[in-house]
């Protein structure tokens, strides 16, 4: 061995590297020594600095702070008691989600969802239903005038959550020709009614006698007499009655009433709602059942208060939104969900006067309802206009704008609030670039940490959607599952759920004055002394 070989070998191991501790201001001058990437890391972590400078201020002008997490817990709902039988009236399209967000779910929906995931990891349909919260509930009726919706129904009903979970098959609805039948049955304490429109009032009302607890799907009456009808039974029984407007669960919702019991928007004056759609099945021109004739559909059963009776026709079983005689048109079916939420939001009632007008452009395929809409809700008790603009035959989305004098709200899924640039509270701090008007002031992200002062592009284009999950607990969840679940937690332990038999009224109250101003071509007014629509 060499005397250089054996210098190396005869060496002490080095010591271990002492733990360094580097500071921001390290990590500057360390960054700036390194060609073009330590500028511009520098100018990176600056710009940071002086946006979360700029974040507290705006934060701390709005009195909110930007830590309100915006992950609600698990659940608002109590434990649930006693089992309660349902039984589901109608087991359409919105009967078979009903169903769903109750806990069960037809073994092919199962698969399709599957598949959905496998196709698209982002789709939560599937996550969201099996993680729904056991609302203690069994399916012991099922109703519907078409013998394979009915079928379906009764599938459905021997397979939910829990039976997914490993717990096995449940035994089952009966199935009940007339609804008067199910009502009648001692097995059942509470009804789901998701029937075309001109059914709601009196299935309602037979249930409220029949000492059945009701939730009913929007619209809530075809007819404003119908409305006074069921208000007045609802009011004066001891019955659980909900209006299926989940968009009452919506988190974006509750913080947006927050946003403007803060103030933060100044006065409002303007509320821009809007609905657009741009396909068949948008349009209501379902897909006909191979299966569907007069030996599977009982018409005449079907057909009921309609006010005018015709023979026998596919079109209008499948496709009853698209015609009064079974439906409210654009305005019941969906100026009443846009609505709700602004009633929400602002807490509106019905509006002194309605003017609404449109007509059939596009779909002239027989329907009397119109595609194109428009009705503008005047409040001059509060200096306040509501507009609402919708068209069957164009995509583009169009949020929900609250318009404050100095600032802007759009509301979706999520929200974002935007300053004006002539804002009078907000003018200093937009004047020494602390607030920039083309950005939002904050946005609002269900499910993520909490307020956030900016936002991108992409960020923005999601706040717009107006989907059908909120956020429980850091999970999509179902805002019909949260719906079904406060009526059944009033009905267990009382008090009255979010969309009672009040807010159903002034909700039907309001789009019937739409369609009835549309219809006749006037102006329509509210007599709040009279509670009368003149």
């Amino acid at each position: 061995m060499s005397e250089e070989e054996n210098k190396n070998t005869n060496k002490k191991p080095k010591k271990k590297a002492e733990k360094v501790s580097l500071t921001r201001r390290d990590v500057l001058k360390g960054l700036a020594t390194i060609p073009v990437f330590g500028p511009f890391f520098y100018a990176l972590l600056r710009k940071k600095r002086l946006d979360d400078l700029k974040k507290q201020e705006i934060l701390a002008e709005l009195g909110i702070t930007g830590e309100v997490p915006a992950v609600l817990p698990k659940t608002t709902l109590k434990k649930p008691g006693a089992l309660i039988r349902l039984g589901i009236i109608g087991f359409g399209g919105r009967g078979e989600a009903l169903v769903h967000a109750a806990g069960f779910a037809h073994p092919d929906w199962i698969e399709r969802k599957k598949k959905d995931v496998r196709e698209n990891k982002l789709d939560k349909g599937l996550e969201a239903f099996l993680n729904q919260e056991d609302l203690n509930v069994v399916l012991t009726g099922i109703c519907d005038v078409f013998d394979v919706r009915a079928e379906r129904g009764i599938a459905a009903s021997k397979n939910n959550a829990r039976q997914i979970g490993g717990y096995g098959l449940l035994k089952g609805a009966k199935r009940y020709r007339h609804y008067q039948e199910m009502l009648e049955s001692s097995d059942v304490d509470a009804v789901i009614i998701a029937t075309p429109d001109h059914w709601h009032a009196q299935m309602t009302i037979d249930a409220i006698n029949a000492g059945k607890h009701v939730y009913c799907e929007k619209c809530m009456t075809r007819t404003i007499e119908e409305t006074y009808s069921v208000a007045e039974a609802v009011k004066n029984s001891g019955i659980v009655f909900q209006l299926g407007h989940h968009g009452r669960q919506q988190e974006s919702y509750v913080k947006a009433k927050q946003i403007v019991e803060k103030n933060i928007l100044g006065r409002i004056t303007l509320v821009e709602l809007t609905t657009n759609r741009n396909s068949p099945n948008g349009a209501w021109v379902y897909a006909i059942h191979e299966e569907g004739s007069p030996e599977t559909i009982d018409w005449e059963q079907f057909e009921g208060p309609a006010p005018h009776k015709v023979p026998f026709n596919l079109e209008r079983f499948f496709r009853w939104r698209c015609w009064f005689d079974y439906g409210t048109g654009l305005s019941g079916d969906l100026l009443s969900h846009e609505f709700d939420a602004a009633n929400q939001i602002l807490e509106l009632g019905i509006p002194k006067s309605v003017v609404a007008s449109g007509g059939i452009y596009y779909f002239q395929d027989g329907r009397d309802v119109p595609d194109v809409f428009q009705a503008v809700l005047e409040y001059p008790e509060r200096d306040l206009t509501v507009v609402y603009s919708a068209t069957l035959a164009n995509g583009r989305n169009r949020g929900k704008l609250f318009m404050g004098h100095d600032a802007t709200m759009e509301v979706g899924y999520s929200l974002s609030v935007t300053a004006d640039w002539e804002s009078t509270r907000y003018k200093e701090k937009i004047r020494n670039r602390i607030i920039n008007t083309s950005l939002p002031l904050f946005t609002y992200q269900p499910g993520l940490k909490g307020i956030d002062t900016v936002t991108s592009a992409t960020e923005r284009y999601f706040m717009t959607r107006g989907l059908m999950y909120t956020m429980k607990g850091g999970r999509p969840v179902d805002a019909t599952h949260l719906h079904v679940g406060e009526w059944l937690d009033c009905i267990r332990n009382g008090g009255q759920p979010s969309c009672n038999i009040d807010r159903g009224f002034e909700e039907a109250i309001t789009c019937h004055m739409a369609t009835l101003s549309y219809l006749e071509g006037r102006k329509v007014e509210w007599d709040p002394v009279k509670m009368q629509v003149v």
